[in-house]
This record gives C-alpha cells, sequence and structure tokens, in this order.
C-alpha cells in the first residue's frame, strides 16, 4: 500500500506555471503506475495524465496536451505535475492516484477512470485567476 500527498498548489494568474508533487509513502513507489486527475465542484472527475512507475511512459489528456507534463523522481519518492500556460478554466482540486502495476494500461479508457485506482491523494487547489 502507499499513502499520497499532494502539495504545490495555489493561485496563479492566467499563463503562469506551476507545478505539483505528489510524495508517496509505503510500498516501493515505483511499483506503481501514478495520474493525476482534477475536478471542479459539481462535475467528475477529470483524468490529467499518467506515468509509468519507470516514468518511461506517460499519456496526457488532450485537453492539457503540449501545456501539463508528468514526471517522477522514484529516489523521491515523488510524482510531478508541471502545469504551463495556465488557464482560469484549468481551476481544480487536482489529485494524485496510483495503482499497483508499473505498466501503464494499454487502454485509455482504463487509463482515464478513476475506478482503476485505489490509492488517491487528499488533493490541493489550483486556482488561476487574474
Amino acid at each position: 500500500q502507499v499513502q499520497l500527498v499532494e502539495s504545490g498548489g495555489g493561485l496563479v494568474q492566467p499563463g503562469d506555471s506551476l507545478r505539483l508533487s505528489c510524495t508517496a509513502s509505503g510500498s516501493a513507489f515505483s511499483n506503481y503506475r501514478t495520474a493525476w486527475f482534477r475536478q471542479v465542484p459539481g462535475k467528475d472527475r477529470e483524468f490529467v495524465a499518467i506515468i509509468s512507475g519507470s516514468g518511461a511512459s506517460t499519456f496526457t489528456s488532450g485537453s492539457v496536451k503540449g501545456r501539463f507534463t508528468a514526471s517522477r523522481d522514484n529516489a523521491k519518492n515523488t510524482v510531478y505535475l508541471r502545469m504551463n500556460s495556465l488557464r482560469p478554466e484549468d481551476t481544480a482540486v487536482y489529485y494524485c492516484a496510483a495503482e499497483l502495476g508499473a505498466i501503464l494500461p494499454p487502454s485509455s479508457r482504463a487509463r482515464g477512470n478513476p475506478n482503476s485506482y485505489h490509492y488517491w491523494g487528499q488533493g490541493t487547489q489550483v486556482t488561476v485567476s487574474a
């Protein structure tokens, strides 16, 4: 099992950058594929990005592709989400989620389904506003 803690959220202006961190404790984090989701009130949790256990493979949602990048440092038990060119519509609570199994599922539907992940952090608020 792993316990996940997100950090790095905050209030930024449109066009700014931010880097979120998801730090794990417990089992070897490199054995877990890890994803980022976001959620706004009244809406379903939205998939943002996923990274394999080794960090060699990533997949990013089309809505943030080219602006957001997932990476990881397994020596620090941490996964990152680098967010560039932030927009007001990126405002949300951002969650990291992990599932045992280092390889990315071949199905994009499985990657983006919150039910595919057993372990979740508490979330960190990102607000993009002028």
